[in-house]
C-alpha cells in the first residue's frame, strides 16, 4: 500500500521508531506497523494523527516534495518497458535508491564498478550470442 510505504519513509527520515511515533500520536505500534505493511487501512483522523505526529502536512504521506504531485515512483508510465525493465516493483526500486544514500562513496564506487562490470559482460554475451545464431555468410562468387 502507498500510503503504509510514505509513512514508513516520514518516519525513517525523522530516525524515529515505531514506539516513539506511536507514543507521539496516542497509537500502538502494532497497528502503526501494520499501517506500515498495508495490511490495515487508517481513516482520515489518523492519518491526521500520524501526519502531526510525524510533524508533516497531511499532503506528505501522499504526495512528496514540496509541490502536491504524484510521486514518479507511484506512478507507472504508460510505457513501462521505458522506466522499468521487465516490470519491476517500483517501491522495491524506490527502497534500494533510498538504501544506496546511505552507502559510503568508497563503497558506492565499488558497488557501481561491479554493475558496471556485469553490464558489459552481459553485452558481450548477448553479442555472442547473436553471431552464434546469426547464419554464416557464405562468401560472394563473382
Amino acid at each position: 500500500m502507498v500510503i503504509g510505504y510514505r509513512l514508513k519513509i516520514l518516519r525513517e527520515e525523522r530516525k524515529l521508531q515505531q514506539v516513539e511515533l506511536g507514543k507521539r500520536t496516542g497509537l500502538h505500534q502494532c497497528y502503526i506497523s501494520r499501517v506500515e505493511t498495508g495490511r490495515t487501512v487508517p481513516s482520515l483522523e489518523t492519518l491526521e494523527k500520524l501526519a502531526r505526529g510525524l510533524e508533516v502536512p497531511l499532503y506528505r504521506i501522499f504526495y512528496d516534495g514540496a509541490n502536491p504531485k504524484a510521486h514518479e515512483i507511484f506512478v507507472k508510465p504508460k510505457d513501462s518497458k521505458a522506466a522499468w525493465s521487465g516490470g519491476e516493483d517500483p517501491l522495491l526500486l524506490a527502497d534500494f535508491r533510498r538504501m544506496f544514500k546511505r552507502v559510503r562513496e568508497r563503497d558506492r564506487s565499488l558497488l557501481l564498478a561491479i554493475a558496471g562490470r556485469m553490464a558489459s559482460q552481459a553485452e558481450r554475451r548477448k553479442r555472442l550470442a547473436r553471431a552464434v545464431s546469426a547464419p554464416a555468410s557464405s562468401p560472394a562468387s563473382p
